[in-house]
């Protein structure tokens, strides 16, 4: 058994990072890459690697506008500057599925 680090995150923290689009709650690829301590390139990988696992209802890509709109209305350092593509948002279904993966990703290492 591999020895790792695993850190609590307080239930505030995860609770902040949930967002209502299109009528369903989320949460984006940035946060959930670094809840799982992942680089957001590697989430995404893993997710394209495995993409009949993550139907549109377990997730989508935020369009240009809806990324402006949520950025304009959060404030935070996380998301970084300027983003070549927007970020994905994943349902709750596809929240779980994404920490199977990443757990078979980290598992490799």
């Amino acid at each position: 058994m591999k020895n790792k680090n695993l850190a609590i995150t307080p239930v505030e923290i995860i609770e902040n990072k949930i967002y209502f689009i299109r009528s369903v709650k989320v949460m984006l690829s940035v946060d959930l890459a670094k809840l799982y301590q992942v680089e957001p390139r590697v989430l995404i990988q893993s997710v394209k690697r495995n993409r009949e696992r993550f139907p549109p209802d377990f997730m989508f890509q935020l369009t240009i506008n809806e990324f402006q709109n949520l950025k304009s209305q959060v404030v935070t350092s996380s998301w970084g500057g300027l983003r070549r593509a927007s970020p994905y948002a994943f349902t709750e279904h596809g929240v779980t599925m994404l920490s199977s993966e990443t757990k078979k990703e980290t598992d490799r290492f």
